[in-house]
């Protein structure tokens, strides 16, 4: 298993599960630096979905009280578990990414930190576990990703955007 992309590079690889081993692995890393508890930290994105094609990156999301008291000493912990805080403005979310080298040209790793069990934890969730339980959905969602691909490799942030509409439609379902 090869993770990492490099900046603004869109590449998909076929499921492995490997994907998950490695979320487990650097699960325990977090929990061991940063103290936080299992439950609130969880494998998210195309890699946590069985038998979906994603860029080689694992994402996770970890659930804290409150975005607006994440201080030096968490993120410090985080740096130890080895992410660095991104200067990404994402609303109600702080991202941090992993490196393969420091170089820091190629992320293998992505943190989206939230606030536990609010909006976008619950939505984060629910995408991953609806697309595991839903044959159709995930078909879907692979289609779109193959047809941006069709006309780019490139353009993480257009790539993002090309699938939003899927993203939110599914998140809609969550409350009906």
């Amino acid at each position: 298993m090869q993770l990492g992309l490099k900046n603004d590079e869109v590449r998909l690889e076929s499921y492995t599960p490997e994907w998950k081993d490695e979320f487990i692995k650097v699960k325990k890393e977090i929990m061991k630096y940063t103290k936080l508890e299992g439950y609130r930290i969880e494998h998210i994105g195309s890699t946590a979905i069985t038998g979906m094609s994603a860029k080689p990156l694992i994402d996770i999301v970890v659930g804290i009280d409150d975005l607006q008291e994440v201080d030096k000493p968490l993120l410090k912990s985080f740096s130890k578990a080895g992410f660095l805080r991104l200067r990404v403005e994402r609303p109600g979310e702080i991202v941090l990414a992993k490196f393969s080298d420091d170089t820091y040209k190629e992320k293998t790793h992505f943190i989206h930190l939230v606030e536990y069990r609010k909006e976008l934890w619950n939505n984060l969730i629910f995408f991953r576990d609806h697309l595991n339980s839903n044959e159709d959905a995930r078909k879907q969602y692979l289609e779109i990703k193959l047809d941006y691909l069709k006309a780019s490799s490139t353009g993480v942030n257009e790539y993002t955007d090309f699938k939003e509409r899927f993203v939110k439609e599914i998140f809609a379902k969550r409350t009906v």
